[in-house]
């Protein structure tokens, strides 16, 4: 079943704490960002002369605000992250499936990637309505992110425009799918089981079963480019904590869990790589069940 909510305790002191440490942090996070989307703006003046340049600037531009971001959280709330599993090569590029309990899976992954120097080259798959939120979603247009409105026949072609485009300039990236398409909670876990057991699969307690079009485009589209599968498995010792609760500091410690898989082992056809990515997700649901009883990956 889902891990249990974080459940914080009243307490006027600690909650007046917390906005006075939060609040600041938002406003410098909110205006600094938005300053980031004007100069961001004005580096797509620059790309008939040097798409290079203009990719080199929004690169900094990642790299330091979400640095901000993970610095900002640690010094304010003393956050740590435990990783374990593989250790990765710091310079391939690499598709990122990852479990997603709550937003703030976002700032454990901005914290791992920046673990590895590679912060500024994460690319998302995220829902075409954040293109339209100033800030966050601006800025994502300007980094290559893919837009998706879970429409195949739609998303395909905008799909196959981005990885166009990260091929034939070589763009180093890290793509982060959640292939679940969708946050856990106790009623899409109900309808993903059903599903399961309707279609023969293996019931799965702590993940949904993913959508595979996102993982088969990927792996497909950008054979050549893309040097290995992240297989990324967050867990949350305290409870899952709401993004709210991350800014105020009732989020202490995450765990991640790494697993590399060189692209040269995944099979090409459609189905095979369905299910791969089936077996990651039951593997990932195994290790879940292990977390949430011991503590530990």
């Amino acid at each position: 079943m889902p891990q249990t909510p974080v459940v914080p305790k009243r307490n006027l002191k600690r909650s007046l704490r917390a906005f006075f440490i939060v609040g600041p942090i938002v406003v410098f996070l909110g205006l600094s960002l938005l300053a980031i989307n004007f100069l961001q703006a004005l580096s797509a003046l620059f790309v008939p002369i040097s798409r290079r340049a203009v990719w080199a600037f929004n690169r900094f531009a990642a790299n330091t605000w979400w640095g901000w971001c993970v610095v900002l959280g640690k010094r304010a709330w003393n956050i740590r992250y435990e990783i374990t599993g593989d250790e990765l090569p710091r310079n391939e590029n690499a598709l990122i499936v990852v479990n997603h309990q709550s937003m703030t899976d976002v700032p454990c992954l901005l914290a791992f990637a920046r673990l590895y120097g590679r912060v500024g080259d994460l690319k998302w798959f995220v829902k075409e309505i954040i293109r339209r939120v100033p800030g966050i979603g601006w800025g994502m247009v300007f980094l290559d992110c893919v837009f998706v409105r879970r429409n195949w026949t739609r998303d395909r072609k905008v799909v196959e425009r981005v990885f166009s485009r990260l091929n034939k300039h070589r763009t180093p990236f890290w793509l982060i799918l959640f292939a679940e398409g969708t946050r856990m909670s106790r009623s899409k876990l109900e309808r993903s089981r059903a599903f399961e057991e309707q279609n023969g699969k293996p019931l799965m307690d702590h993940v949904l079963s993913p959508r595979i079009a996102g993982f088969v485009a990927s792996v497909q589209g950008l054979a050549g480019s893309v040097q290995a599968v992240y297989d990324i498995t967050i867990g949350y010792p305290d409870g899952v904590p709401t993004m709210w609760q991350y800014l105020a500091g009732y989020f202490r410690t995450g765990h991640l869990h790494v697993r590399r898989i060189p692209i040269s082992e995944l099979p090409t056809s459609d189905e095979e790589l369905a299910a791969s990515l089936g077996q990651i997700f039951q593997a990932k649901d195994r290790a879940l069940d292990r977390f949430y009883k011991t503590g530990r990956f």
